[in-house]
């Protein structure tokens, strides 16, 4: 057997044995929803059973904190207890305040990175007036394919229910079929600055819940904006090798940061038939080739990083497919983030310049950050103008 294979049945065995155990602690099924999208012909409806406590949304509270007859926590308890609402007084309910909501996003990123995923569960699916009954795989995720939908292009909400335990409502986005531009975007490196090692970047998304805490990389709400200008209809995908568990806390980020809304396409950790952990590369190359495929009208903008393999698999979907790819954008990391990023102090073009490149007519622009490649680009747009 090989060692993907142990590892493999060892994880679903201790899943089994997990599931068992918190049912008997009261936990229940709980549908964790993603962002679907589809054509106005087919359309994916994405979620993910897990095992919640029954506490799950409870608000988190520290115990020493006074409490009122009712039993919730009081909020502003310094002030309330002193009968005073002097500025020393103000100051720390604020703290408290502060320290709370702090916890109460640790919890929550805590429940959702260590998850115990519920394979084979029975689940139904309602979306434009149909229902479709299916089952999890088994890592808990229901990816539902619906054929001659109707739905009108835009946001629409799909309902997961599974036969027990609490659902869930999943945003789906129809493209409009006029649509002819459309942006697929790497996130780490790209429109969030790291500066952590790769290995370290999924528990810091999954854990560091404010938006606040992350910095975004300058620029690139304004570069979005004029590469979407005069393209109100078209879709915006961020393609990334981070695992599911993330996803509620970077579509915080991309919303409070006001970048454009779209789908997240991510991965999942753990053993595959074939190897110990799942490729990225693999992963960014079929979601790519997904898309091509379920929206062969549109034209993409492709902007990644140069700290991995974003440039490389960049370069290969141009050369196999030059009409689907209007441009590549691709954000140049410094010294440090390239070692952070790659482990390596050259990018990895520099480091294999005899790999094919993509076709001359492709536009290839690059920057530090979103200023730099708004300005690349406008200078690429003038070009083309004239000639």
């Amino acid at each position: 057997m090989a060692l993907a294979d142990i590892a493999r049945a060892i994880e679903n065995s201790a899943n089994k044995r997990g599931i068992v155990r918190l049912r008997a602690r009261g936990w229940l099924p709980q549908i964790l929803p993603y962002t679907g999208y589809g054509s106005s012909s087919t359309l994916h409806v994405i979620g993910r059973a897990v095992m919640a406590p029954p506490d799950a949304e409870k608000p988190f509270s520290f115990t020493f904190l006074p409490h009122a007859a009712s039993g919730k926590p009081i909020t502003r308890p310094v002030t309330h207890l002193f009968d005073t609402h002097s500025k020393a007084a103000q100051a720390m309910d604020d703290f408290v305040e502060i320290a709370t909501d702090a916890a109460t996003k640790a919890q929550r990123g805590w429940r959702q990175f260590f998850t115990t995923q519920i394979g084979n569960l029975p689940v139904t699916v309602k979306i434009a007036g149909r229902e479709f009954t299916t089952r999890t795989d088994s890592n808990g995720y229901v990816d539902v394919i619906v054929t001659n939908h109707g739905l009108t292009p835009g946001w629409h909400t799909a309902q997961i229910v599974p036969a027990a335990g609490t659902s869930a409502e999943a945003p789906v986005l129809v493209v409009d079929p006029q649509a002819q531009r459309g942006v697929i975007c790497d996130i780490d490196d790209t429109i969030v600055v790291t500066w952590l090692p790769r290995m370290f970047i999924a528990a810091w998304n999954a854990f560091v819940l404010r938006t606040d805490a992350r910095i975004p990389v300058p620029g690139m709400t304004e570069f979005f904006d004029e590469v979407l200008k005069g393209h109100p209809e078209a879709p915006v995908f961020y393609l990334s090798t981070g695992a599911w568990n993330t996803l509620p806390a970077m579509q915080a980020f991309i919303q409070a940061n006001r970048l454009p809304l779209g789908p997240l396409l991510l991965t999942d950790w753990g053993p595959t038939p074939t190897g110990l952990f799942r490729s990225g590369q693999e992963h960014k190359r079929t979601q790519l080739r997904n898309l091509l495929i379920t929206f062969p009208g549109i034209e993409w903008v492709l902007v990644g990083d140069d700290g991995q393999h974003d440039p490389m698999i960049y370069d290969e979907l141009a050369r196999e497919h030059p009409s689907a790819v209007a441009a590549i954008a691709l954000r140049r990391l410094n010294s440090v983030e390239q070692v952070l990023s790659s482990g390596m102090t050259s990018t990895f073009e520099a480091m294999h310049p005899m790999l094919p490149r993509r076709p001359e007519h492709i536009p290839l622009i690059s920057g530090h950050d979103g200023f730099e490649l708004l300005t690349r680009w406008r200078e690429t747009v003038r070009r083309k103008s004239r000639r």
